[in-house]
């Protein structure tokens, strides 16, 4: 046994002793508490100030689904995809975001000077499954007594 598994810091005069930190109940531990997920999807928030539109660009960020943008140009375009990248800079012209289109390989960035909405439109696609969701459908699969459980994913459509 080494000295330092001794409990020995070679760095301390030889009379010192570190002593190893005694195992505590996992009941002890520090537990964190989950968190609940907003409900987004249909939402269309109003962005009337800068600290408006960051957070709800934080917020598509997090979301599982796709979002349309709708751009200051003057036809109103739109644009929609999921929000995959967001690159924060001082200014909104300075800070864009990317979207994945599902029609192409397109990957455009949109400077957030230039977002006039944000709808979320896409269903979210993680909504319902979370571990508990699951950990519930199992149990209800094998109080009816089946055998042979295996809880399939949903497509994606």
């Amino acid at each position: 046994m080494s000295g330092r598994e001794a409990g020995r810091d070679p760095a301390l005069p030889h009379s010192a002793q570190v002593l190893a930190p005694q195992p505590r109940a996992t009941d002890e531990l520090e537990v964190v508490p989950g968190f609940e997920r907003e409900n987004l999807q249909g939402w269309i928030p109003q962005l009337a100030t800068e600290a408006d539109i960051r957070v709800v660009i934080e917020k598509a960020f997090d979301y599982r689904g796709d979002v349309t943008v709708t751009r200051k140009d003057k036809d109103g375009s739109e644009i929609t995809g999921y929000l995959f990248d967001r690159r924060i800079g001082p200014t909104l012209a300075n800070s864009v975001v990317r979207l994945m289109l599902a029609t192409s390989s397109e990957r455009p960035a949109i400077p957030y000077s230039e977002i006039a909405a944000i709808a979320f439109t896409g269903r979210d696609t993680a909504a319902g499954k979370s571990y508990e969701a699951w950990v519930k459908k199992y149990w209800e699969k094998r109080e009816k007594g089946e055998k042979n459980i295996s809880i399939e994913p949903e497509a994606l459509e």
